[in-house]
């Protein structure tokens, strides 16, 4: 009588295991974070070098921006984010967090410039302002791409 108690409790603990994984599955996994909203006019934008400028192979980037401020990245703030900089038009996918790369440079703390190398010829360079996931806002905050030439 005994081992039939003990498949018996066996089977009772299985079927009810089963049913309460089945109960788990089915609640919805939790919602992603929204993206964060950048406020109407937000711009960023490239003050040094401008459109059309020659520089050395070592130079100095600037980063403006208008009606947001700047947060390191992992710091969330409404109207707020950090810079990164895509050269040569670095693809990336608009509804993911941006990825890091030598043609897509992070500047998670918060800079407002930086110096870049780049080997002599034509290039382009482009902002896009991200929140603290590194996700781009809604609507997204991209500068205008510039061509800059290096020189030997």
């Amino acid at each position: 009588m005994s081992i039939i108690n003990t498949i018996t409790t066996a089977a009772i603990i299985l079927i009810t295991s089963s049913i309460l994984s089945a109960e788990e599955s089915k609640k919805s996994a939790p919602e992603a974070e929204p993206k964060m909203a950048s406020p109407k006019g937000a711009k960023a934008y490239i003050i040094f070098p401008k459109d059309g400028k020659t520089v050395k192979k070592k130079f100095l980037v600037r980063f403006g921006l208008k009606k947001m401020g700047i947060a390191p990245a992992g710091i969330k703030f409404p109207n707020t984010g950090h810079h990164h900089l895509i050269i040569d038009g670095a693809k990336f996918d608009m509804t993911l967090p941006l990825p890091m790369s030598e043609t897509l440079k992070h500047f998670g703390a918060g800079q407002t410039e930086a110096i870049l190398e780049l080997k002599p010829g034509k290039h382009t360079l482009k902002l896009v302002f991200a929140d603290h996931l590194h996700r781009l806002h809604e609507p997204p905050v991209i500068s205008e791409e510039i061509t800059i030439t290096v020189k030997e």
